[in-house]
């Protein structure tokens, strides 16, 4: 932790609280097409990208689940609230970005979301410009909880693995990063991590403030 040169950050669940609101409009949208989404459903999907979403729902609904279908009506419905009440933000982001930066360390993110989306809610949020890299879930061949999209942050900015921190809050995003041979750090959002899974980040934190204050400690 003392010679970290990278800090890559997940973006739903982890900067922005819009997992539950995802959740709420695929329910939403499932529902009006005869299909049930329950929340320990919605959980095996975080952290995976369009394509790994496609194929969990599939695996529980069946092979005719709309995909498609639903999708667009769930993004649709979930544009609208955005827009109208703005990025839900996550405790203790900017200030953890402010600290980052004051310590001249680099910052990417690492999102399993489409990089049209990514793109997007980083500007809403403000913080579109205050990142080293962005590499999102449709850039990549293999999903959270394969290493590729951490491995290849790492790669693009120069970096050791060994010298990166992962911020994930999903239990695919932390397998990706021990399996990347990254240190992590789990705030967990929507779902408490297995048992298996609590011995892989190097600590388990409530929000961002606490990595920022724990951050500073260290160095």
């Amino acid at each position: 932790m003392t010679d970290l040169e990278l800090i890559i950050f997940d973006m739903d669940g982890l900067m922005f609280d819009t997992e539950r609101l995802s959740f709420t409009c695929w329910r939403q949208a499932a529902f009006h097409y005869g299909y049930a989404i329950d929340e320990q459903m919605y959980t095996k999907v975080m952290g995976s990208n369009v394509v790994r979403g496609k194929e969990i729902f599939l695996e529980h609904l069946g092979k005719d689940f709309p995909y498609e279908i639903i999708r667009s009506e769930k993004l649709k419905n979930s544009e609208k609230v955005l827009k109208s009440n703005g990025v839900p933000i996550k405790e203790g982001l900017y200030e953890l970005l402010d600290y980052i930066e004051h310590l001249n360390l680099k910052k990417a993110v690492a999102t399993s979301t489409s990089r049209d989306r990514t793109l997007e809610l980083l500007r809403m949020a403000g913080i579109n410009n205050r990142f080293d890299h962005v590499l999102c879930g449709d850039e990549i061949e293999n999903s959270k909880p394969h290493p590729e999209i951490f491995i290849k942050v790492a790669m693009n900015l120069g970096c050791l693995p060994g010298k990166c921190l992962v911020l994930e809050d999903s239990e695919a995003g932390i397998l990706a990063a021990h399996r990347a041979g990254m240190i992590s750090i789990m705030i967990a959002d929507m779902k408490e991590p297995d048992e298996e899974v609590k011995l892989l980040p190097i600590k388990q934190m409530k929000s961002l403030t606490d990595v920022r204050l724990f951050i500073e400690e260290l160095l």
